[in-house]
């Protein structure tokens, strides 16, 4: 890969990491408790909970993905971007593109999914 698609890649995460952390800011800022006497009545208690409960998964997931920028902003740092973690042949630009913090090429993707589905059988 050359220096100008290992300076967009590393552009393009490190915006999207800055998206993560703005709106993680703001998601605290805007607090996640709530007070259980200002809600009237259970079902009001029930959607406020609800909506804790999915701020908090998204907030987790956001944090995976953090790392796992930061991890490629590495790669990117020690030269290892873009080469598969398992075969270590180059991860297609395209994939890169749809999933620029991937570490798997799209063959041994599949073939990890594969393992993993006849687990969950």
């Amino acid at each position: 890969m050359n220096k100008k698609e290992l300076a967009r890649f590393k552009k393009i995460l490190e915006e999207r990491r800055d998206q993560i952390m703005i709106a993680a800011d703001n998601s605290r800022d805007e607090g996640m408790g709530f007070d259980a006497a200002d809600l009237p009545d259970e079902v009001d208690l029930a959607t406020a909970e609800t909506g804790q409960a999915l701020n908090l998964r998204i907030r987790d997931r956001e944090r995976v993905l953090l790392k796992k920028i930061d991890k490629a902003l590495q790669k990117i740092v020690a030269g290892e971007f873009g080469v598969c973690e398992i075969c270590e042949e180059p991860i297609g630009t395209k994939r890169l593109e749809a999933r620029p913090v991937t570490d798997l090429c799209i063959r041994c993707k599949e073939d990890q999914e594969k393992v993993e589905k006849t687990f969950a059988e």
